[in-house]
């Protein structure tokens, strides 16, 4: 008697309490043994692709400042044009970060148009060069008009990638342009960095 009066009270209490997560559960009414429920475990991971160069390089996050680059031959007029190590304006560094977590990244770089100084004269985008400080994450040619061709970006581990490196610019100095100011601004040209991850 009091063993049906336990079953019965038992599933009552089964029935009238609300159900507070989908967990299995298992009824067992014997001398001896164990009653066993499943719960499932899920974790979600949004894919993730994070390119910062510049100021937006550090955290994670949307950054719009959109930095300059510049080569500035004011203080030495009589080196434009002649090329060469001397003559050549180097060392503008600009940090770079990549993060994917969808394996393989490819980096490319393309222009909004050419380094104009609004009279007409330009200067060609391939008078500019970049040097990583990383082989795991080179820098793109810079294309003189359109996109340029890709790089890959090595992954750290697995599919994932977080990747950081200093990018040096450097301006070639071959070619003798006329006075002005090329480019710069926001309404200037610009190169444009774009990460591709399946």
């Amino acid at each position: 008697m009091k063993k049906a009066l336990l079953i019965k009270t038992a599933v009552a209490l089964a029935l009238t309490t609300p159900m507070l997560s989908m967990a299995e559960s298992q009824l067992v009414v014997a001398a001896t043994g164990s009653a066993t429920a499943r719960l499932g475990f899920q974790v979600v991971i949004p894919r993730v692709l994070f390119l910062g160069v510049g100021t937006g390089s550090t955290g994670l996050a949307t950054n719009t400042t959109v930095d300059t680059v510049s080569f500035n031959y004011t203080n030495n007029p009589e080196a434009v044009g002649l090329g060469g190590p001397a003559n050549q304006i180097t060392g503008n560094e600009v940090p770079v970060r990549v993060v994917g977590n969808n394996g393989n990244i490819t980096l490319s770089a393309s222009t909004t148009g050419p380094l104009a100084n609004g009279s007409g004269d330009v200067i060609p985008w391939s008078q500019i060069t970049a040097e990583s400080t990383q082989t795991t994450l080179p820098a793109p040619v810079i294309p003189d008009t359109g996109a340029g061709p890709t790089v890959n970006v090595t992954p750290t581990s697995g599919k994932v990638t977080d990747r950081s490196a200093t990018w040096r610019f450097s301006y070639a100095n071959t070619i003798t342009p006329p006075a002005g100011t090329y480019g710069g601004g926001n309404a200037g040209p610009r190169v444009i960095y774009t990460a591709a991850m399946p």
